[in-house]
């Protein structure tokens, strides 16, 4: 090899690590829950009001949906999911008061990314 090869060859090692370095490929990121009130498999004893879900990024509004259903499969919630104001990340859905039972939640969230994440859990009132 020339030495003036040599000399493009380190010019362009050093403008890709340098791309690489300032210009990182875009992480693939999803929403995923933190936390939730009732807790995941939960047993609460007595009305809740509401079912919420913290996730661990920003969710966009108009894709990010919670259901709550009961034992046979009846939606059970107020139909008002929406993600909180005021905590980009929170989810939440009004619940009347439930009878003692067990509750399935089904949740489908955009991140602020893109990125579509679901899940589901169940809890139980006592």
């Amino acid at each position: 090899m020339k030495p003036e090869g040599g000399k493009r060859f380190a010019f362009f090692t050093v403008l890709f690590l340098a791309y690489i370095l300032f210009f990182p490929a875009p992480s693939g990121a999803h929403a995923f829950p933190d936390h939730s009130e009732p807790e995941v498999g939960g047993t609460v004893a007595g009305s809740i009001g509401s079912v919420r879900i913290w996730f661990d990024s920003d969710l966009e509004p108009l894709f990010s949906k919670i259901v709550v259903k009961n034992s046979g499969g009846q939606q059970v919630d107020k139909g008002d999911s929406h993600v909180d104001p005021s905590k980009d990340s929170l989810l939440i859905v009004s619940v009347p008061p439930l009878p003692p039972g067990t509750y399935h939640v089904y949740w489908s969230v955009v991140a602020r990314d893109t990125h579509r994440t679901e899940g589901d859990f169940t809890f139980t009132v006592k």
